[in-house]
Order: C-alpha cells, then structure tokens, then sequence
C-alpha cells in the first residue's frame, strides 16, 4: 500500500518489483494507475507483504481492498477517516 504524502490518499495494490512500481506512481509520464494519476503525490510505501505466489498476493490485495481489509489497514497503521 501507499500512501499520498500531499492528500493522505491510500492505494492497495501488487506488484513483484515494488521500487519499480513505486518509482512509477510517482513519476508523472508514467503508465501508472488511473488512480494515482488524478491524485495528487509524492506517494510513499505505508506497509507491504510478500507472498510466495500472485494467486495469493492477489487475493490479499482483493481482502485489502474491500471494507474488512481497508479497516485492518487502518487499525494497523493509526489512520482516521
């Protein structure tokens, strides 16, 4: 997950090249998420988990990003709404 240092904005996501990926939220030319595009950076690493394969990163990424997940996250890292 990271996270908007300007708008405090959280994106949950997967990747097997993290810095990569990270680099390219941030880098404006990029084809980064249509979601980070329209919000505003720089973004910073909050919290990352590594799995052994994608089916069962992707399937954290799915709990993550449903109700149950998002309020783990911010239980775990201290975040209000």
């Amino acid at each position: 997950m990271i996270r908007s240092e300007t708008s405090g904005g959280l994106y949950v996501g997967q990747t097997n090249d993290l810095e990569g990926r990270l680099h390219q939220h941030n880098e404006p030319d990029s084809a980064r998420s249509l979601y980070t595009r329209r919000n505003p950076g720089p973004w910073t690493l909050a919290h990352a988990e590594e799995f052994s394969s994608r089916r069962e990163a992707m399937a954290r990424e799915r709990f993550l990003k449903s109700g149950q997940g998002r309020e783990w996250l911010r239980r775990k890292l201290v975040i209000s709404d």
